[in-house]
């Protein structure tokens, strides 16, 4: 778990054969439902690509929208994964040529990107969403998230 993509530590992943990120869209990197392409993300994907590492992203949001962002940051993208199922997280990995441990996952959903990484055998990186407005449904299984989260933190201690 990490406050954001930006505290990523790539060269950490590489260490641990991380060879590609698949990132999830809304509140992970940019605010749900913006558009806008902050200077500061494209400096984060140009950093990921100089670390040798390849970026997709893979969102439930609708395939227009998630193609329209991924044009604008030049990576390949998946819309309407329906994650946490694994088809999509599969097709990336085949995409790249590497295998489910080669890819690290990021996302700011424990029931969706976490998960859905998880069951694909792939490494997975929680991050703080990156604002409070969202889907109503999201809104609710947050709420679960938090007891979830709160049960893995004291365990951890």
């Amino acid at each position: 778990m990490v406050d954001s993509i930006y505290h990523i530590d790539l060269q950490q992943l590489k260490q641990q054969g991380i060879k590609a990120i698949i990132a999830d869209l809304d509140n992970t990197l940019v605010p749900w439902r913006s558009s806008e392409v902050q200077e500061k993300l494209v400096d984060w994907i140009n950093t990921v690509r100089d670390a040798d590492l390849k970026i997709a992203i893979v969102s439930n949001n609708t395939s227009a929208r998630v193609e329209a962002m991924s044009s604008q940051l030049g990576v390949i993208a998946l819309g309407g994964a329906i994650k946490p199922r694994r088809g999509a997280f599969r097709s990336i990995a085949a995409q790249f040529n590497l295998y489910p441990k080669e890819v690290a996952v990021v996302g700011d959903q424990l029931f969706t990107d976490i998960l859905g990484g998880n069951r694909t055998g792939m490494h997975t990186i929680l991050v703080t969403p990156m604002s409070t407005h969202e889907f109503i449904g999201t809104k609710i299984v947050r709420q679960i998230e938090k007891v979830f989260l709160r049960n893995l933190n004291n365990k951890s201690t």
